[in-house]
C-alpha cells in the first residue's frame, strides 16, 4: 500500500473511532434522563429508551462523517499547505473549513433522520445561526477537538502506544526493554554551518528532517531525540529487525535526498550527507522531570550506538552497525557488509564488532 495511503487510513480510522464515540457521548450527555425532568417537555421521539438510541445513533453517525471529513481536510492540508502558509493562517484557514464542514453534516444527517422519524425540523439555508442546540454541539465539538488534539501531538511526541503507558504511571519506576537505536548525524556539518550563515543553515537542518519524517513511518521508527544537526531514532528491537526496517530506513533517506538533490543545490549549494550508527540490546527507560517530562533510555546500547556512529569518519563509511545487529539480521539481496573488524570505542573495556553496510546500485 502506498505509504501516504496508509497514514491516510490509520489517520483516518483513528479519527473516527474518536469521533463517533465522543458523540456518542454527547448524544448521552445531552438527551439521558431529559424526559424526566420537571417542568420539561419532550418530543416522542426524544423520549424513553428508543428516544435516547435515536439521538445516540443520530449523533454517533454525525461523528462519523466529521471524522472522516475532518480527515482529509487535515491531511490535505498538510500534504500541500501546512509549510506554504503561516500557523495562525492554517489554524484559521482550517477552522473555517471544519466549521463549514460541520454544517453542512448537521444539515444533511437531521434531514436523514427528520425523514426517517417523520419530524418538522428547520434545517433551511441559515438555519444553525440562531439554533441554540447546534451552538451548544459546536461548543463540545470545539473541546472535544482540544483533546483530540492533544492525545495526537501526545502519541507524536512519545510514540505510538507510549503516552498511555506514560498515563497510567508505567515508567514511573524505570523498565527494561529491548531496543534499536540509530544515531544519525549529518557529514561536514561545521563546514556547511559556516558556509550557509546561521540562517540559511536552520532552513537547512529543517530541510533535511522534514525529508527525514517522510520516510520515518514507513519504516515504523520512533524519533527519540533531535539534537542540533543529529536524529536519534529507534525501534522496539523485534519491529527494528522485521523487513530490515533499521537497515532500509537509512538508505530510504538517502534516495529521499537524492532525488531532491537539485533542489538542495540550488537552494543551499550542498546536498546532505549523512552518517549512522546501529546497535541494539537491552536497557531501562523511565520517566524524568518535573517542569518538563520526557521518556529516557539508560543503558549502553546509547552510548555504543553513538560510538559506532563516531567511527564512520575514521572508516569513510557513511553507516556503520554493530556485530551484534549483524547476527540477529536477515540480509536481503539488496544489502551488502563488510566486516571491519572488533574496535575498542571509546569508554568501553570489551571491544564491539562493527559492520560497513552499502546498498546495491
Amino acid at each position: 500500500m502506498n505509504r501516504k495511503l496508509k497514514q491516510y487510513t490509520q489517520l483516518l480510522s483513528q479519527s473516527v473511532l474518536f469521533w463517533s464515540i465522543a458523540m456518542g457521548l454527547y448524544s448521552i450527555l445531552r438527551y439521558y434522563g431529559i424526559d424526566e425532568e420537571d417542568h420539561f417537555t419532550v418530543v416522542t421521539s426524544y423520549s424513553g429508551t428508543l428516544g435516547i438510541l435515536y439521538s445516540l445513533l443520530k449523533l454517533t453517525s454525525i461523528g462519523i462523517l466529521i471524522g472522516a471529513l475532518y480527515t482529509t481536510i487535515d491531511f490535505i492540508f498538510d500534504a500541500f499547505a501546512a509549510r506554504r502558509i503561516s500557523l495562525t493562517n492554517d489554524v484559521v484557514i482550517r477552522t473555517l473549513f471544519h466549521f463549514m464542514t460541520t454544517i453542512f453534516v448537521f444539515t444533511m444527517v437531521t434531514d436523514v433522520f427528520s425523514d426517517f422519524n417523520d419530524t418538522n425540523v428547520n434545517t433551511d439555508s441559515g438555519w444553525w445561526a440562531q439554533n441554540k442546540s447546534f451552538w451548544t454541539a459546536i461548543l463540545y465539538i470545539i473541546v472535544a477537538s482540544f483533546v483530540f488534539s492533544f492525545i495526537k501531538m501526545a502519541n507524536e511526541k512519545f510514540g505510538k502506544g507510549t503516552f498511555l503507558k506514560l498515563l497510567l504511571g508505567k515508567y514511573k519506576t524505570p523498565q527494561e526493554e529491548k531496543r534499536i537505536f540509530m544515531f544519525l548525524d549529518l557529514k561536514d556539518s561545521t563546514a556547511i554551518a559556516e558556509n550557509l550563515g546561521h540562517y540559511k543553515y536552520s532552513e537547512f537542518i529543517q530541510d533535511c528532517f522534514y525529508d527525514l519524517n517522510a520516510v520515518v513511518p514507513k519504516f515504523n521508527a520512533e524519533i527519540y531525540q533531535y539534537v542540533g544537526d543529529e536524529v536519534v531514532l529507534s525501534w522496539p528491537y523485534k519491529k527494528g529487525l522485521a523487513n530490515n526496517n533499521c537497515i532500509d530506513l537509512f538508505f530510504a533517506f538517502q534516495q529521499k535526498k537524492q532525488r531532491k538533490s537539485e533542489y538542495y543545490q540550488n537552494k543551499y549549494g550542498v546536498i546532505p550527507e549523512f552518517k549512522a550508527g546501529l546497535h541494539g540490546g537491552k536497557l531501562m527507560v523511565t520517566e524524568v522531570g518535573v517542569i518538563k517530562k520526557e521518556i529516557a533510555y539508560h543503558g549502553d546500547v546509547i552510548n555504543t550506538s553513538a560510538r559506532i556512529q563516531g567511527e564512520c569518519n575514521t572508516y569513510k563509511v557513511p553507516f556503520l552497525i554493530s556485530e551484534k545487529i549483524m547476527q540477529d539480521l536477515k540480509m536481503s539481496a539488496h544489502i551488502t557488509s563488510q566486516f571491519l573488524g572488533s574496535v575498542l570505542l571509546k569508554g568501553k573495556q570489551e571491544k564491539v564488532g562493527i559492520h560497513a553496510i552499502n546498498q546495491i546500485a
